[in-house]
């Protein structure tokens, strides 16, 4: 049976396996543990000597679903508030299995017309989601730093130009560094795009006016006026630690003034855009160089999902190709093939899962939701309020609350440390999973509501985990 050819006749029965999973496994996900650390000795049965013949087919997808759906951290579940993770609405998890069953190679209009008309779709769609404008250029990307990368990269060949040099071709020696411009809630993934773009982790500066990291506009003016030829200034709409935005109004200001080009990341917190309640905090986007967003997280589609959009779509080209390589199409092919517009070459139709949720629920199903969690990041918020042992670190902006555990009686020296303890026994609890993160020097937690089937009951059950927690360390 080593041949996979030998086993031809068992694909239905595989994929029936799989399916028949599906149902009790997804069913189960409000009542499991997010994380059931008893399962852990299950790892082992995944392990072992590369197997001389194989197995079969119907026998290692069984033990693939046996140790994934105890072993796993179900982070599709409710109550997954750690790192800014969503979930998988039904419509995007059955387009993500079509994409699996279809295994088309998606970066060229000749390898698979269908991707690649689902994808211009399925960007045409976002853009109109996200209020930016439809003569914006896009790409989908496997997450929020690939999508940075695209974004960033279309702006280091921009400013290479207006020295006179074709980057893409011919690299950045002979040039100054890049000047970016940013305030204190740029993300580790725009700085890891810079690091691979030659630009440098740390070649931002920041212009923080105080600990939160909130951006100090006038010493950024500053800078600029100083800074002999352009610069790029980088956004964020939706800070991790709190939820919080910088005034992309008021950096799109600077980037006009001062010829800039502005790269807006906003991973989740473009979503807000959905929800006209929510809308103000993006407001200027549309007038961004760049702007990105992550899938994964407040879209509900499966892992992998970003979007870059770049208001000149010839730069993406110019970019990222095309390569001149024979077999592969060249500058004047009629199609548009997205593998020459971003940093992929091999790409899965990641529109599929996309499709399949926007059709699905609509615009007003997702701005339903965006405003649904809004409403239960709220609700944590006045529970934190009201409580007397515990301390809300910042306002609810949108859909991260920003807190700690701060008992009567307990000196301030000692806060963190109880604070960074809770988290760890949160984790190994495994009801709730919710991580800390230091603000303002502070030891805090920071649940992050963008999961489509959390409910008011699973914040409340979030609430009365960590006060259970802290009662046993502090009884």
């Amino acid at each position: 049976m080593s041949d996979p050819l030998n086993e031809r006749g068992q694909v239905t029965a595989a994929l029936d396996m799989v399916a028949k999973a599906a149902g009790p496994y997804l069913d189960s996900l409000g009542d499991r543990l997010v994380h059931d650390r008893g399962a852990d000795g299950l790892l082992d049965l995944l392990d072992g000597p590369l197997p001389e013949h194989g197995e079969g087919t119907l026998d290692s997808v069984g033990r693939l679903l046996h140790v994934g759906t105890e072993a796993a951290t179900h982070s599709s579940g409710p109550r997954f508030f750690h790192f800014i993770v969503g979930g998988s609405t039904p419509a995007a998890q059955a387009g993500d299995w079509v994409t699996s069953l279809l295994d088309q190679a998606g970066g060229l209009w000749l390898t698979s017309p269908f991707a690649a008309r689902a994808e211009t779709v399925v960007l045409r769609w976002l853009k109109d989601l996200f209020g930016l404008p439809q003569s914006y250029g896009g790409v989908l990307t496997p997450s929020a730093t690939f999508a940075n990368l695209t974004g960033l990269a279309c702006a280091r060949q921009w400013w290479g130009e207006s020295h006179g040099v074709d980057v893409a071709a011919d690299g950045l020696a002979g040039l100054p560094r890049m000047p970016v411009l940013a305030g204190g809630y740029i993300h580790p993934s725009s700085r890891k795009a810079l690091l691979m773009l030659g630009c440098g982790r740390d070649g931002a500066r920041i212009f923080a006016r105080d600990e939160a990291g909130r951006v100090d506009l006038d010493a950024m003016e500053r800078e600029l006026e100083r800074i002999d030829g352009p610069a790029v200034i980088v956004g964020n709409a939706g800070e991790v630690n709190t939820g919080d935005f910088d005034p992309i109004d008021d950096l799109a200001d600077l980037a006009a003034r001062h010829g800039a080009w502005l790269h807006v990341d906003g991973a989740f917190g473009l979503f807000a855009a959905a929800s006209p309640r929510l809308s103000h905090l993006v407001k200027g986007v549309e007038r961004a160089h760049s702007v990105t967003a992550d899938g994964h997280k407040w879209l509900n589609v499966p892992y992998e999902s970003g979007f870059a959009f770049v208001r000149d779509q010839e730069i993406m080209g110019r970019t990222f190709g095309p390569w001149g390589a024979a077999y592969l199409p060249t500058e004047d092919d009629p199609h548009v093939n997205y593998n020459c517009l971003g940093p992929e070459s091999s790409r899965r139709a990641r529109a599929l899962p996309v499709w399949a949720t926007l059709r699905a629920y609509g615009r007003q199903g997702h701005r339903e939701m965006v405003e649904r969690h809004h409403d239960l990041a709220l609700r944590l918020g006045r529970i934190v309020e009201e409580a007397p042992d515990l301390e809300l670190l910042a306002p609810v902006r949108l859909c991260v609350v920003c807190f700690r555990y701060r008992p009567p009686g307990v000196p301030e020296e000692d806060l963190n440390e109880l604070n960074r303890w809770i988290g760890e026994e949160l984790i190994a609890d495994g009801r709730v999973y919710a991580g800390t993160t230091t603000y303002r020097g502070m030891t805090a937690l920071r649940p992050a509501i963008l999961n489509w089937r959390t409910t008011e009951a699973d914040i409340d059950l979030l609430a009365s985990v960590v006060q259970e927690i802290a009662a046993r360390r502090t009884r």
